[in-house]
């Protein structure tokens, strides 16, 4: 119970408010060390186990709302994410108006942040970029901070904010206590603990480094050519699926939403070239659950906080496997249970135990439904439809008692029969479609025979050495090269060979025919602050790095 904190009668009112009963598991680790300990805190718990009451309710508390500095900054890796929080940061301190918080993030008027952060706020939450640029504007004042709050930190490095991080970080004072915290704990995170944090206490919720416990995973293995057919069955199968489907890249992204929109889904994209306006009414609508299906990009959806979803299906696995963490925990959250489903082709299955290792769970190997499977679950979910509606009394039922005089003649099974084959007329395009795009998983003893065959010099993959102008010092590593890769070609079907990361410079291969595509996608590109470069390795050069 949270009366069982030492927290005061404002908060608790407000919280009982909101419907709060029992504290999370990382609440009932956080609210307390927070209160009582001032030692830095790692806190390691998925997304959705309600982390934002957990240093939210206790910051709350202790603010000193007589002074007018800020006292507390609390740094997320999204605008979404950063309003959330300072929306339920209010929630908290409903009943204690003396305590101002503020938002600070991109894509929107500097100015008009400026002027709240002049009107007073004890408690900032803000997006690094736009964080750094009002401190360096001595607009924020950071200098007399008690708590910094490093919220989703796995998820700010992994969108390239390391060096907004270590900027703001370096302007704080070393009285302060850090709390950082993330759904993973990765190299990147680690670093970023021991540079920074002094000491900390450790507080894990689960296993480190795992999936939600209450998602369910599922593969199907199908052919390339069939993997919109295939999304397009598991969605008919579900007809109150609520859901992201997750695509590589921002062109796969448009083509996929668009597909689903003309074969009268009720669906809308996200990514990276809409405008922040164009953004913000896709999620609006989806938020209010008038589309069904998200179809987003990783980049365009982190720090998204949507209740309820049934369903993340994975169009394409991602490039990083600890990616697939964030996409799955998005479903399953405060207690309920989620479905995660993941589209492969034989080849990709194999990756399939990586996965199972990283998340802790088995995944289960599904068949797509047939078309007979998802006319028999429409007809059902129908039948369920009728038994739980209570019609309310309207003009109707005058209409109403005519038609139960037109159709006394017949008894109550030709009736309910003939009800459900009008609704079966809908449903007959699934009944003529007895496709089975399933396909086989290539197992170990045909790979051996790949590789024997790819040594023997038959259908050996040629590849070529490119030579890039960034480095471990710009933050970059294998996979966000990979990624970079993708999405500057907006595909996912380039294959990409040995990589070699050197601290000023990188190289790696790419099968040769997709030279052109690699030397046309790079030009102009820029990662970070740095104009990228890339040119094919010269022999001298590539063999001197291989070896």
């Amino acid at each position: 119970m949270f009366e069982n904190f030492d927290l005061n009668n404002q908060i608790l009112k407000a919280i009982a408010m909101l419907g709060y009963e029992q504290p999370t598991p990382i609440q009932q680790l956080t609210i307390p060390h927070i209160l009582e300990d001032q030692r830095d805190l790692v806190a390691l718990a998925q997304t959705g186990t309600g982390k934002t009451a957990g240093f939210g309710l206790p910051i709350i508390q202790l603010i000193d709302a007589q002074e007018r500095n800020v006292q507390a900054l609390i740094l997320s890796p999204t605008r979404e994410l950063a309003l959330q929080i300072a929306s339920d940061m209010n929630s908290y301190a409903r009943y204690m108006k003396e305590v101002r918080i503020v938002a600070v993030y991109g894509g929107a008027s500097i100015e008009n942040q400026i002027k709240e952060l002049k009107k007073g706020a004890h408690i900032v939450v803000g997006t690094p970029g736009r964080t750094l640029d009002l401190i360096k504007r001595k607009k924020l004042r950071v200098g007399s901070i008690r708590w910094l709050v490093l919220d989703e930190a796995d998820e700010m490095l992994n969108m390239g904010f390391r060096d907004e991080l270590d900027a703001i970080l370096e302007t704080t004072p070393q009285s302060k206590q850090t709390l950082l915290f993330s759904a993973t704990m990765p190299r990147e995170v680690k670093q970023i603990a021991d540079r920074y944090l002094h000491e900390p206490v450790e507080l894990v919720v689960g296993k480190r480094n795992i999936g939600a416990q209450n998602v369910e995973h599922e593969y199907y293995v199908i052919k390339e050519k069939n993997r919109y057919h295939a999304l397009r069955r598991l969605v008919d199968y579900e007809p109150q699926i609520y859901g992201i489907v997750f695509c590589r890249t921002r062109v796969q992204t448009r083509d996929i939403a668009a597909r689903l929109i003309d074969d009268g889904y009720s669906a809308d994209a996200l990514h990276g070239d809409l405008s922040q306006a164009q953004r913000d009414f896709v999620m609006r609508r989806f938020r209010t659950r008038q589309i069904q299906l998200l179809v987003a990009t990783d980049v365009a959806a982190r720090g998204l906080d949507v209740s309820d979803l049934t369903h993340i299906i994975h169009f394409n696995l991602p490039d990083d496997p600890e990616v697939y963490i964030h996409r799955s925990g998005r479903t399953g959250r405060a207690g309920k249970t989620g479905i995660s489903q993941v589209l492969v082709t034989p080849s990709e299955a194999a990756k399939i135990p990586v996965y199972e290792r990283l998340t802790g769970k088995k995944f289960e190997k599904k068949q797509i439904p047939t078309g007979k499977d998802i006319y028999k679950k429409r007809l059902f979910s129908y039948a369920l439809q009728i038994e739980n509606t209570t019609p309310e009394e309207t003009e109707f039922d005058q209409v109403f008692e005519q038609m139960v005089k037109s159709l006394e003649w017949m008894d109550k099974e030709e009736l309910i029969r003939r009800v459900f084959y009008i609704e079966l007329q809908r449903f007959m395009k699934y009944m003529d479609d007895t496709t089975d795009i399933n396909a086989k998983e290539i197992h170990s003893r045909d790979k051996k025979s790949r590789r024997e065959k790819s040594r023997n010099g038959r259908s050996r993959t040629q590849f070529t050495r490119y030579f890039l102008n960034i480095g471990k010092k710009n933050n970059l590593n294998a996979r966000k090269l990979i990624g970079l890769v993708n999405e500057l070609t907006d595909s996912g079907d380039i294959e990409i060979g040995k990589i070699d990361i050197q601290r000023n410079f990188s190289f790696f291969d790419v099968e040769s025919s997709a030279q052109k595509r690699i030397e046309k996608a790079f030009r102009g590109a820029r990662f970070g602050s740095v104009n990228l470069r890339v040119e094919k390795a010269s022999k001298k050069a590539a063999s001197r790095n291989r070896a």
